[in-house]
């Protein structure tokens, strides 16, 4: 489908969405550095990087930093599903176990299984939906992560008041909580998410969708088949069609895109050389 010499693309994500998503990736490298740098701090690496954040004092307060971007993230998405809820007219069921509902169903069992033939040679491809049992869970544990993760942060850096209701032995207790959740949940991110989204084969090297929001029809049509046909059914594609960027949004895209693919992996590297060489 063109229009004025270019193909159209199918629009996947809202701007908010996508912006939510960048300001994400730089809250949790940021979280991810300077966390990884605290909890390694007798390495060599982390004494490197420590001095380029000032030092691990500093490093520490870049930490918090992030964390209250990671937080306000979360609340702003929070409210953009009660705003989509109003707006689109729906019921809180509707919201929850909808269609296009983030929550795991049946069908997410189906593709699960189906995608294990697949893989194995003995069945067709799943036909997916608008989202994958991959990307759902991917998105749950954002809030695993907020709630397991951000509820530790929040006690070891203010002691003095959580202290008030809890007993004091518990912040040790949160600290070994936050730091081992921390370590897992980069590593997850940095290898399995890394994998799903980016360096499986029909989307290697890297998938910038997320990141512009658009995707070429045809893609659209072969990665998300059962999403594609409801909406040509309907006669609702032509509406989610919009013009491509231009090719140096692209290329910024692109170099912002392998940054954070480099660091992350980098920061994997450097987990594991602690934990083989290094660890106490």
């Amino acid at each position: 489908m063109k229009h004025n010499g270019t193909e159209k693309q199918y629009l996947r994500f809202t701007r908010l969405n996508r912006t939510l998503h960048i300001i994400m990736i730089v809250s949790f490298i940021s979280l991810s550095l300077t966390g990884m740098i605290l909890k390694f701090s007798y390495t060599g690496w982390a004494v490197l990087l420590s001095h380029l954040f000032g030092g691990f004092e500093s490093a520490g307060n870049i930490h918090r930093f992030a964390a209250v971007m990671m937080f306000g993230i979360f609340v702003t998405h929070i409210i953009d599903l009660f705003r989509m809820k109003r707006h689109e007219h729906l019921s809180l069921k509707e919201l929850l176990f909808g269609k296009n509902s983030m929550m795991f169903n049946r069908k997410d069992w189906r593709d699960f299984v189906g995608n294990l033939k697949w893989f194995l040679g003995k069945g067709p491809r799943p036909n997916y939906g608008r989202w994958t049992y991959w990307e759902k869970f991917d998105y749950f544990a954002v809030f695993w992560g907020i709630f397991v993760i951000g509820s530790t942060g929040l006690m070891l850096w203010f002691p003095e008041f959580f202290t008030r209701f809890i007993p004091g032995w518990f912040i040790n207790v949160a600290t070994i909580i936050h730091s081992d959740e921390a370590l897992l949940a980069v590593g997850f991110i940095f290898t399995v998410h890394f994998f799903n989204t980016h360096l499986r084969p029909e989307k290697f090297p890297m998938d910038i969708v997320v990141f512009t929001g658009r995707m070429d029809v045809e893609e659209f049509k072969n990665d998300k088949p059962e999403e594609y046909e409801e909406l040509v059914a309907k006669g609702e594609l032509e509406k989610y069609l919009v013009e491509p960027y231009q090719p140096i949004v692209i290329k910024a895209v692109r170099v912002f895109g392998w940054t954070a693919l480099t660091i992350g992996f980098s920061i994997v590297v450097w987990i594991i050389y602690a934990m083989i060489f290094t660890y106490r």
